[in-house]
């Protein structure tokens, strides 16, 4: 996956916001995996993936509805930024363990 700016991490906590909170780690951790596909396609082929992109977590958040993006004393926004963090960790520490 390509380097994850705030905006990458703004627009998937977007996208959890629209979701059912029971569905959102799954979908999260979903994104996360497609950028990375995207990112190995992109290296392998020096082309765009067909349907994630560029490898980016941004450019697979944007392929789904995506709330407004509220402040953050909005509870449940924060609630789905945080999630995302979380899952990038969990992913990050996951890859060095392989």
């Amino acid at each position: 996956m390509r380097p994850v700016l705030h905006g990458d991490a703004s627009s998937a906590a977007r996208v959890l916001l629209n979701a059912a909170p029971a569905d959102r780690e799954r979908l999260c951790n979903r994104m996360i995996n497609k950028a990375e596909l995207a990112d190995i396609y992109v290296g392998h082929t020096g082309r765009l993936h067909p349907l994630f992109g560029n490898g980016s977590l941004m450019t697979v958040a944007r392929t789904r509805p995506l709330a407004n993006e509220p402040s953050f004393d909005d509870f449940q926004y924060c609630q789905c930024f945080e999630m995302v963090l979380r899952c990038l960790v969990q992913f990050r520490v996951t890859r060095m363990r392989s």
